[in-house]
This record gives structure tokens, sequence and C-alpha cells, in this order.
């Protein structure tokens, strides 16, 4: 499939702000799943943004801005060729060794129900694991947008029954940790059917397998990634993994609009 993706954030403040840095993570690359046809990000100073690749494999623009401004807007834009690999990315080559995804955070913090999931799946084996714990995610924590917040808990969420995607792709590393498997947040793209042919900035989990590599599990939609997803970067949990991190000082009291459409192209 060749999809088409147009992701503009602006953020406005009530002063002027004197100083940012950003960190944007952007910018897809290609591994088995996808292929970048074109890509490009764009924003105020982009010119002089360096660019990286950090440990988890993340292709990272590092932005400064020293003048002082009263709102900012970041397009990422272009085309992706996917293709439909059962949610397998494989081995992708970053810096980091797999293991380190066992840790956990604040966000990805198990808890005794958490861990009575997970330990009911401890007779499973490997990929085989992991989809069983999709599926027990999946019918038990119901997709709804006015549950959660951005700060809430894989436990908080697990517990109320409810939540978006990244509270399902929390509660799935969580429990993956527990089983010992090293898990990931992913950001990235969905593209879905509708009469607008719009869709969000999405979130899932990858999991990692002995002779697999990483593999794709998206409780929200019931599904492993298919040739609808685009994949962008990845994390230990939301704030690691989020397109846009930095910190300013001024500006006073900020406003954030964000804006994503994902559309088929022909091929």
């Amino acid at each position: 499939m060749l999809v088409s993706i147009r992701h503009t954030t602006h953020y406005s403040y009530d002063t002027a702000s004197a100083f940012s840095v950003q960190r944007l993570r952007l910018t897809p690359f290609d591994n088995e799943t996808q292929k970048i046809r074109s890509w490009t990000v764009e924003t105020e100073g982009m010119e002089n943004a360096a660019l990286y690749v950090d440990g988890f494999g993340n292709r990272v623009h590092f932005l400064s801005h020293a003048k002082p401004y009263e709102s900012l807007t970041i397009t990422a834009s272009g085309e992706v060729e996917t293709e439909d690999r059962g949610g397998v990315v494989g081995n992708l080559g970053e810096a980091a060794n797999p293991l380190v995804f066992l840790r956990a955070t604040p966000r990805t913090e198990s808890s005794p129900e958490i861990d009575a999931l997970a330990d009911g799946l401890a007779h499973r084996e490997g990929l085989d694991r992991l989809h069983h714990l999709l599926e027990a995610i999946a019918e038990l924590v119901v997709y709804d947008t006015t549950a959660t917040h951005q700060g809430t808990t894989a436990a908080e969420a697990f517990a109320a029954g409810q939540g978006v995607c990244q509270d399902h792709a929390h509660i799935f590393i969580a429990a993956a940790r527990r089983l010992g498997m090293p898990a990931r947040y992913v950001t990235g793209y969905l593209h879905v059917d509708s009469e607008e042919n719009f869709a969000a900035h999405h979130a899932w989990a990858e999991g990692w397998v002995p002779n697999l590599g990483w593999v794709g599990f998206d409780a929200a939609n019931h599904i492993c990634p298919t040739e609808r997803y685009v994949r962008l970067a990845c994390g230990f949990d939301s704030t690691s993994a989020a397109p846009i991190t930095g910190s300013r000082r001024g500006g006073g009291t900020e406003s954030l609009a964000v804006d994503v459409v994902v559309r088929q192209q022909q091929q």
C-alpha cells in the first residue's frame, strides 16, 4: 500500500518564548514493513538542525530557537510504501540491546492485576504468549477516548478497564516485561477507511521474540500491524517515544493543536 501522510503540530503562546530546544522524532525509516518514498520535516530554523540516530534507532532532529516567537508550526509529510508482514519488523540493527526494554518506567509499572494476567500466560512460549496477551488486553480494556489522559499509567488504565491506544500499549508492555520479554512503545500512523479518509497519530507496542526480532501488537485494534501502519519511532513508553519533546524559557501558557491526515495513494 502507498500512503501519504501530513502531520502538523502548531504551538502558540500568550507571551513570546525567549528560547527553546526540541527533539523531533518525526522521520520514519526503511524496514521490513515499509519503504520511504519521500519525506520532509519543515519548521523555522530546520536548516540548522542537527540530525542523528539515537540508541533506539530513531531518526532525531535536534533544533534550537534563540529568537523570541509567539507561535511555531512543525509539519512532517511524505509518502511511504508499506507491506503486511504480520507485525514482524525484525532486527533493526539498533545500538541498544533488546534487554534494555525490560526496564520499567512510571507509566509502565505493573500492578498485582497486570501481574496476574501475565502469570496466567507464563506456560505459553514466545510468540504464542504475546499473541494471547494481545487478545486478553483487547478483551479486558475497552477503547474509550474520554476515560484516560496523557499521564495515565498502565496500572490505572487496566484497573479502569478503559483507555486509548497509549494505555493499551503501556499495559501490554508492563505485562510482557513481567514475563521477562523485552517490550517497547511505538508511535506511528494508521490509515483507516472512512468517508474523510482520515486517521490520527497512533501508538502500539512491540515485543522481542528470539529468531524473529521485534514484532508489533496493537491491542487497541485487536491486531498486529498490517500494511495500514507506518512506524515512526520507539521508546520505553509514550514519553520516551514522543514525536516532539523539548523545553523552553518564557512563553507563558502554551496552546497545542495537532492535525494528522493519512491517505491511500494509487501505486
